[in-house]
């Protein structure tokens, strides 16, 4: 049966996309974000909540929402959460009114999770797109880890060993851009949305 007028323009019907980047600790996923949001697009990127301690620099309800574990727990109790998991001691959680109040207004979102937040919000949203972030090379990775020094010695090698194991779970995803170059891995990303919002059929994303 030959489709109708109205069913093939649905078909094409470029609504927002829900992108997922995701990649282990150390790999630049910070930086990456910080250049996206210079390309000027019409994006909403979300802030995640989190326990852990604000470091140097960093901005309450920019970088993350720092909350006492208390306040996050109440949120979890309340469903307030997208997706929340323990990391490295600490726990972070996407704000499930921040993703659904960007969609409605037309926005294409983009959340920062590590692997294990990324496999959660796969099986909440299946239609999301996931893009994995890698380094050149598993020795760079260590190098960035051991560079960034905010970590204690202990908890630098749990990060380095879990970061190593989390470059296996490459099938979880859609795309892969290797961080080898910041802009470089900026414009990848920015192009696979683009191809993305040109999908047949598009990506219908519910929560």
């Amino acid at each position: 049966m030959r489709p109708t007028e109205k069913s093939v323009y649905d078909q094409a019907g470029e609504g927002p996309l829900l992108v997922v980047l995701s990649g282990p600790s150390g790999v630049g996923k910070d930086s990456v974000l910080r250049k996206l949001k210079e390309l000027g697009h019409n994006w909403h990127f979300t802030v995640t909540a989190t326990t852990r301690s604000q470091r140097p620099g960093e901005e309450d309800g920019i970088d993350y929402m720092f909350l006492d574990r208390d306040s996050f727990n109440q949120k979890v109790r309340e469903g307030d959460f997208l997706e929340c998991a323990e990391v490295y001691g600490n726990w972070y959680g996407v704000p499930r009114d921040q993703v659904a109040s960007a969609l409605d207004k037309g926005l294409n979102v983009i959340i920062k999770a590590d692997v294990q937040g990324a496999a959660t919000i796969k099986k909440a949203v299946p239609d999301a797109v996931f893009i994995f972030l890698m380094p050149p090379s598993p020795e760079e990775l260590e190098r960035r880890l051991r560079e960034r020094k905010t970590e204690t010695t202990p908890d630098l090698e749990l990060r380095i060993r879990t970061a190593m194991d989390e470059l296996y779970q490459l099938p979880l995803f859609d795309y892969v851009v290797v961080n080898d170059h910041l802009e470089s891995a900026v414009h990848r990303i920015d192009a696979i949305v683009t191809a993305e919002k040109c999908r047949i059929p598009s990506r219908r994303v519910h929560l």
